[in-house]
């Protein structure tokens, strides 16, 4: 699906298991930032929880801070 140099990983190949390394590698081809998600050049869909879908249909969880992390505005 890549178009780019150098192309990126697979989204089901190990050096695009991390989410970092993916976003920082596949590019962004159609942006929906109104519905809260983007498509990148590898096939797989991220959304802005850090929640993703995968190409072969695999979903990869939101990764959460823990509550005790978040601050909270006055």
């Amino acid at each position: 699906m890549c178009t780019h140099r150098p192309s990126c990983p697979a989204a089901e190949s190990t050096a695009a298991e991390s989410p970092e390394a993916r976003v920082v590698v596949a590019h962004v081809v159609a942006a929906h930032p109104e519905q809260g998600w983007n498509l990148l050049c590898d096939g797989t869909v991220v959304f802005d929880d850090s929640g993703e879908l995968l190409p072969d249909g695999r979903v990869v969880a939101p990764r959460r801070a823990p509550a005790g992390r978040l601050v909270m505005a006055a």
